[in-house]
C-alpha cells in the first residue's frame, strides 16, 4: 500500500489574514496582527495542534477553531492578553487586526486630548518611551547642511543689495 501525500494549500485564511501554507502553523500565526509568539504557542497547545505542522495541511474546521479561540480566548491565560483592564469597559480582552489598530489610535488621541506627557510627545513626533533624541530617532528628515548633487557645485550665494 502506497500512502498518498496530502496536498499543501498555498494559503490558510484566518482572521481576514492569509497565512502562508508552507510555514509551520506556529510561525504562520505570527502574520496576524495582535498574535505574537507566546500567543501562537498557547493557541497550538490549547487546540492540540502540532506546532511543526504546515499551515496548508490544516482543514477549514481547524482554521475555524483557531479563529474562535482568538476571538473568545477563554482558555488562554489572562496575563497573555494585550488589553487587560480596558478603561472604557473594564474587561480583559485580546484584540487583533483592525480592532487593535482602532484601540491604539483612540488611546493616542486620548493622551493628546488630556495633554499628558506621552500625548505631547506623540503630537511633536518625538519618542515617547525615554529614548535619546540627539541622534537615533531622526529618520526621514534632513538634518544639518545638505550636500550638493553629484557633479553639480552648490548654488552661489545671492549678493546683498546696496
Amino acid at each position: 500500500m502506497i500512502e498518498e501525500k496530502q496536498q499543501i494549500k498555498p494559503f490558510l485564511r484566518v482572521m481576514n489574514t492569509d497565512l502562508i501554507g508552507e510555514k509551520p502553523i506556529i510561525q504562520a500565526l505570527l502574520k496576524i496582527k495582535g498574535v505574537g509568539f507566546s500567543m501562537s504557542s498557547a493557541i497550538c497547545n490549547t487546540l492540540g495542534i502540532i506546532k511543526n505542522k504546515k499551515a496548508g495541511l490544516l482543514s477549514d474546521a481547524d482554521a475555524k477553531k483557531i479563529e474562535d479561540l482568538i476571538k473568545n480566548a477563554k482558555d488562554i491565560p489572562v496575563w497573555m492578553f494585550n488589553r487587560r483592564f480596558d478603561e472604557t469597559t473594564g474587561e480583559m480582552v485580546h484584540l487583533t487586526g483592525s480592532d487593535l489598530n482602532f484601540a491604539v489610535e483612540n488611546d493616542i488621541k486620548k493622551f493628546k486630548k488630556i495633554k499628558s506627557y506621552r500625548g505631547i510627545r506623540h503630537a511633536q513626533g518625538q519618542p515617547t518611551r525615554g529614548q535619546r533624541t540627539r541622534s537615533h530617532f531622526r529618520h526621514g528628515r534632513a538634518v544639518g547642511v545638505q550636500k550638493s548633487k553629484a557633479g553639480k557645485p552648490a548654488a552661489p550665494a545671492k549678493e546683498a543689495k546696496k
